[in-house]
């Protein structure tokens, strides 16, 4: 019997002393640098959102979080580089509404499944767009939109920063939505569609906040509605959409994710980190027009699942296809 309690003992010594390293790893993590990929240009509005948080990141963590910008194909590229990394909680995406949702329903393959592929993290930030016209079509509001289109079916064009991007599913959205025809017309990216628009060489626009605001309030464009749910507590003064167009609502948005397997050790840990971030970085978001989006790891999956049955609706109803 004693010989017995020796073994048993000296197993259970030994199984003790197997678990450390395991648990020492998981506490361990992050060791060593964190690439937070954003699949865009730098300056954009993705980009801006991941910089400001990789700041806290880098300094809740007590790891060095840099951005990784991996731009091209409307944010394929970089997306699926992060699919294919380590799930080792080094490589973490900055996915969007149109690299996690739009593209699910504009490409007809995309070569990463952003369900599949990904463990949703948390929210970063969002922001709606701002229905805009320039002054010299004298348009009131969106009811007066609506009239005039409704009067002269295709004749007012809306710019966008190309086909499939947000400001172009935004407009198909109010199309389908507010039953009227507008045209059209797909720029290179979103710079040159604003410009467009200032010079009044197109109608109208559902740009973004921070780059229209500054021309709606020095008049070279007129703000006709933002597209959240309701109006803005930054812009009491400007309606939303949906005060005409029941059920309009479209916001761009940020959120982490990281490779589908990344340990849920590093997933809690990201998760917590950039929650605790959000209150900080919220009076920065706010001069950039911006708002935390505070989803956890099954709010932002939950709200993922749901953007994507939307956004493959209206790409859909309107035939776009972009391969």
């Amino acid at each position: 019997m004693s010989m017995r309690r020796d073994i048993l003992s000296a197993t259970a010594v030994t199984a003790l002393l197997g678990a450390w390293p395991g648990q020492a790893r998981a506490q361990a993590w992050p060791s060593r640098p964190i690439r937070l990929i954003v699949a865009f240009a730098p300056g954009g509005f993705t980009d801006i959102a991941a910089r400001l948080l990789a700041e806290r990141l880098t300094a809740a963590l007590g790891q060095t979080v840099t951005v990784d910008n991996r731009a091209g194909a409307g944010g394929i590229i970089g997306t699926e580089a992060a699919a294919r990394s380590p799930a080792d909680g080094y490589t973490v995406l900055m996915g969007t509404i149109s690299t996690q949702a739009m593209n699910v329903g504009l490409y007809r393959t995309l070569p990463y499944d952003p369900v599949a592929d990904f463990t949703p993290v948390a929210g970063v930030a969002t922001s709606p767009n701002i229905l805009v016209a320039h002054p010299s079509k004298g348009i009131a509001d969106v009811a007066a939109l609506i009239a005039r289109a409704k009067a002269q079916p295709g004749n007012l064009t809306f710019a966008s920063g190309g086909n499939g991007t947000s400001s172009h599913l935004a407009g198909e959205l109010f199309k389908s939505l507010a039953g009227v025809d507008l045209l059209h017309v797909p720029f290179r990216s979103t710079a040159p569609a604003a410009s467009a628009l200032v010079a009044g060489q197109v109608d109208l626009m559902f740009d973004t906040l921070p780059s229209s605001l500054p021309h709606v309030r020095e008049g070279r464009l007129k703000g006709l509605g933002v597209t959240s749910a309701g109006r803005l507590p930054s812009l009491p003064e400007l309606p939303a959409v949906a005060e005409t167009v029941p059920g309009f609502e479209m916001g761009v948005w940020t959120g982490l994710f990281v490779p589908a397997g990344t340990p849920r050790g590093a997933v809690e840990r990201l998760e917590t980190a950039t929650r605790e971030a959000l209150p900080q970085l919220q009076p920065r978001f706010a001069e950039l027009g911006l708002e935390p989006f505070s989803a956890g790891s099954e709010d932002l999956a939950a709200h993922l699942r749901a953007e994507i049955a939307k956004w493959t609706g209206v790409v859909r109803a309107a035939r776009i296809t972009i391969d």
